[in-house]
């Protein structure tokens, strides 16, 4: 047999896992409320996720906080023009012309 064992593959290397995309799940359900305040957004919007953003910073920012993923500014996680975002959408709500 070879060095690395039966089926191959060096058995000395042990995995390192990625920077981004896979973070400490929360084994302590310290975030659960967030989580579950953010899902019931979803189910009611018809999983329009735009209308639940305030929700999801919410639950990043719970994860931040308890160290259940690296701090980041806000605003590289897509949340750094949320007001300007939301305007528009208030306005095309209320116009009358058609």
């Amino acid at each position: 047999m070879s060095a690395g064992g039966a089926f191959g593959g060096n058995r000395g290397l042990r995995p390192v896992p990625p920077e981004k995309g896979i973070f400490p799940l929360d084994h302590m359900h310290e975030c659960d409320q967030e989580k579950k305040d953010y899902l019931d957004c979803l189910k009611s919007s018809s999983h329009q996720s735009e209308t639940c953003r305030r929700f999801s910073k919410k639950y990043l920012e719970c994860r931040m906080a308890k160290n259940l993923m690296a701090r980041q500014d806000m605003s590289e996680l897509g949340f750094g023009k949320q007001a300007e975002a939301e305007a528009p959408g208030v306005n095309e709500s209320k116009r009358t012309d058609k």
